[in-house]
């Protein structure tokens, strides 16, 4: 037994941030970051929080799953922007739903979503929940060098959460981890210590574009690929590709070098959200699952990669 998604909901905060409003900010242009990234506006929070997110995507997926909240058995809140250290997003949003569970953060970056899937999936293999809750949240507005136009543009701020019930739904999965802070990392501030010598570092994203893209690429074609071969199934027979939506070159490219799979199949959202990490794959699958794109038994791919390096991939029935 793996599980089946019962519902999903996701959240964005009010104000939209367009490129023109950034080109004010920083020596950029909405042609320049139209074509090397694909974004035309992004959502930034002015007044939400992590958790207000978090909290919003996670009560629209129950509502759309028809699932209360004290039915829940289990909540995993993959996020690399917690509003606190301790407690985590899931412990908060445990609480704003008033849910009675375990709840826990992951830290995986990009790919968190699909790598909480994959351990909610061992908990419904063991049968130790019937209901869970996987909600990504991120505010990486908030980590971001706004006078950096090679990550500022490219990032956006957002919540999404998947329902989970007990079913036979999750039927292949790929996870990979490239161990390293050479190409993106994103230091900790941590400096409070009189004792510790070394000198502190600024909480920016730090991100090798070019190595970004090489990487992301290979990893998406290799993972998709991987995780259709596991299912037994062709790229003919899947509805929907939901890619991370990082640059819309990577992909462009992915799609490419995937043509056994229609690039109609690829949906995007990039050019109204922007980047918004692990909480990328559940917006795109929650707006897919409200406009009625998907159906019962329909094959859906999701993938994702960034910091780590880490990559992911899973195949799930509709």
């Amino acid at each position: 037994m793996s599980f089946r998604i019962l519902g999903t909901g996701s959240a964005l905060p009010e104000k939209v941030v367009t490129n023109d409003d950034l080109s004010r900010m920083v020596e950029t242009s909405d042609e320049w970051i139209t074509k090397r990234v694909g974004v035309k506006e992004r959502r930034v929070c002015t007044t939400e929080t992590v958790t207000d997110l978090g909290a919003a995507a996670a009560k629209a997926a129950l509502e759309n799953a028809g699932v209360r909240a004290e039915e829940l058995d289990l909540i995993i809140a993959p996020t690399i922007s917690a509003d606190t250290i301790s407690p985590g997003l899931g412990g908060m949003v445990q609480n704003r739903l008033g849910a009675s569970c375990p709840a826990f953060d992951m830290n995986v970056a990009c790919p968190g979503f699909l790598f909480g899937l994959e351990v909610a999936a061992g908990f419904f293999a063991r049968k130790a929940v019937k209901k869970a809750l996987v909600v990504s949240s991120e505010r990486i507005s908030g980590l971001l060098n706004w006078q950096d136009r090679g990550t500022c543009c490219i990032f956006g701020d957002g919540a999404g959460a998947a329902v989970l019930g007990e079913g036979d739904g999750y039927l292949a999965s790929e996870l990979h981890t490239k161990g390293g802070d050479d190409i993106i990392s994103i230091p900790t501030a941590w400096n409070n210590s009189p004792f510790y010598e070394r000198p502190p570092q600024e909480s920016f994203i730090h991100m090798q574009g070019q190595e970004t893209y090489k990487f992301a690429v290979t990893s998406m074609v290799n993972d998709i690929r991987s995780v259709l071969s596991k299912a037994g199934i062709s790229g003919e027979q899947v509805k929907a590709v939901i890619p991370h939506q990082a640059n819309y070159r990577i992909i462009q490219e992915a799609r490419r070098r995937l043509p056994e799979i229609g690039p109609e199949k690829f949906f995007v959202n990039i050019d109204r959200v922007g980047n918004t990490s692990s909480a990328s794959e559940p917006i795109l699958l929650d707006e897919l699952n409200r406009a009625g794109a998907l159906q019962p038994g329909d094959y859906v791919v999701l993938s994702a990669f960034g910091g780590g390096l880490s990559s992911a991939a899973c195949v799930i029935r509709w």
